[in-house]
């Protein structure tokens, strides 16, 4: 039997070596191929998520079992075309939800993300953010799309479990810091970029996009401890909770980030340093506190491995493909 993991990008991979290195048999399904040797040896098939028949098919040919759920458009792709973020991460999610059903398949693990939460920072408390945090159905809906389709994700993955009975694991994921194209792609990605290209060119940097900073404290989790944990999903015995935050349980400010590059780079300056009100990405509020991630270590047994001062050491070392 098979694990199908769908996104072949940064995280995707990292995921299926982990698995392939437990002797799990994995297939990755995209839309396109990862660039030349990232791959080493994965098996990939082309697939998009939203092609129903051909999500069936794969399911089919490759005898899938379980499936991990990481293909999704992330906030810079979804402001350039929402029609196809909401279409690539709402129906690509309820398809993989229904062929679950369908096919009675094994576990289906989903990767969400902390923006859930975003929009209710200003009327929660300074402690840690549990799962079942409370907000304003209205007042503080998501403040984005991506922010939209995750919740819608969520919601789904719990309404399968609980209508049709499928096993479904939900991760909301902190800020994901990790080396490579797809990893620079994102809101954290870019920001981290634009500092450690500053520290390796000797130059002051510079952010001419305001959103890739943050007032206050923000919550980051290395992109190998994601891997772990959608592993830890995939193995739990009894995830009764099904929505779990993932990350190191520590918020931190952009002024203790910057000095954690700095110890790489002790000369590194930012131009024109003005940290906005809210917080990243440009969410309207602060974040209260870290996520309380008791949870995934009670039920998934699963714990962030990397500070993030270990994640910024590893960023600035040479890496080969991810």
């Amino acid at each position: 039997m098979t694990t199908l993991i769908t996104g072949a990008g940064l995280l995707g991979r990292l995921i299926a070596r982990q698995l392939v290195e437990q002797d799990e048999r994995v297939v990755l399904a995209d839309v396109r191929c990862p660039p030349p040797g990232e791959l080493d040896g994965l098996a990939l098939e082309l697939c998009d998520v939203t092609d129903w028949e051909g999500l069936c098919g794969l399911i089919k040919r490759h005898r899938v079992r379980s499936i991990v759920h990481t293909a999704a458009m992330l906030t810079p792709a979804i402001r350039r075309d929402p029609l196809a973020g909401v279409r690539v991460n709402v129906m690509g999610t309820a398809h993989v939800l229904e062929a679950a059903r369908r096919f009675e398949l094994g576990r289906v693990v989903i990767a969400s993300s902390t923006t859930v939460m975003y929009s209710a920072f200003n009327s929660l408390p300074f402690e840690p953010i549990d799962e079942d945090f409370s907000y304003r159905i209205v007042s503080e809906r998501p403040g984005s799309i991506y922010a939209v389709t995750k919740v819608a994700g969520e919601h789904l993955a719990l309404a399968y479990a609980q209508l049709h009975g499928v096993d479904t694991v939900v991760l909301r994921i902190g800020a994901v810091l990790g080396v490579g194209a797809e990893a620079a792609s994102s809101v954290p990605g870019q920001m981290i970029e634009c500092l450690l290209q500053a520290g390796r060119a000797g130059r002051p940097a510079r952010f001419e996009n305001p959103n890739l900073l943050w007032g206050g404290q923000e919550e980051f989790v290395d992109a190998r401890d994601c891997a772990a944990a959608h592993v830890a999903a995939l193995r739990a015995k009894a995830p009764i909770q099904r929505i779990y935050n993932i990350g190191t349980g520590r918020a931190h400010t952009f002024e203790e980030l910057l000095a954690m590059v700095r110890r790489h780079y002790p000369t590194l300056g930012v131009v024109d340093l003005q940290l906005p009100e809210g917080g990243l990405s440009g969410f309207p509020h602060q974040r209260p506190a870290a996520s309380d991630v008791s949870a995934a270590s009670r039920e998934l047994r699963f714990e962030a491995a990397y500070s993030l001062q270990d994640t910024v050491d590893y960023l600035v070392a040479p890496h080969g493909p991810s």
